[in-house]
């Protein structure tokens, strides 16, 4: 099962998609990661009261406002912007083909104190179909991606794993 994960390091680097879904983890490790898991933890202390975890085939989104219909996802930074609102759109796509329609998500930034609205148009959905295909290419495949250039990766959990003793090709 393709997770929201998935997606998003799917716009972030298929090698580290490729590692993840492969069962090569460094999250973990990783004090970036556990800071973004303090955020989303503790920014809104009350939200694990008024809103579910919702688990489907293996996607989980972790605050789901069942009477408005709307998804929180709680990011650290907007650095990867475009990743965070693909796993929102797939997170929506989800629940509307397990026949939950409405459905809209809302990406937080706490830290920027920044929030955006994130919708599932009828384009995004064809376009999820595409990525879907091509997420399980990249998982599937015999072959490791290559690294994304070493200026791309300096924030990533994967780094070490990644760069150890090589040089930038």
């Amino acid at each position: 099962m393709i997770t929201g994960t998935h997606f998003n390091y799917y716009f972030v680097c298929h090698r580290k998609l490729w590692l993840f879904a492969n069962q090569i983890n460094m999250e973990n490790t990783s004090e970036l990661v556990y800071e973004g898991k303090l955020i989303h933890e503790y920014s809104y202390p009350q939200r694990s009261e008024r809103f579910e975890e919702v688990e489907i085939g293996g996607v989980k989104i972790d605050y789901y406002d069942t009477k408005n219909k709307v998804i929180h996802e709680v990011k650290k930074s907007d650095k990867k912007e475009i990743a965070h609102e693909w796993q929102l759109k797939y997170y929506i796509y989800v629940l509307e083909s397990n026949g939950i329609e409405g459905v809209t998500g809302i990406l937080e930034y706490p830290k920027m104190r920044k929030t955006e609205e994130i919708f599932l148009s009828d384009r995004d959905r064809i376009e999820i179909e595409d990525i879907k295909l091509n997420i399980e290419r990249i998982i599937t495949s015999e072959d490791c991606p290559a690294t994304l250039p070493i200026s791309k990766c300096t924030n990533c959990s994967y780094y070490d794993f990644c760069w150890s003793g090589e040089e930038e090709s």
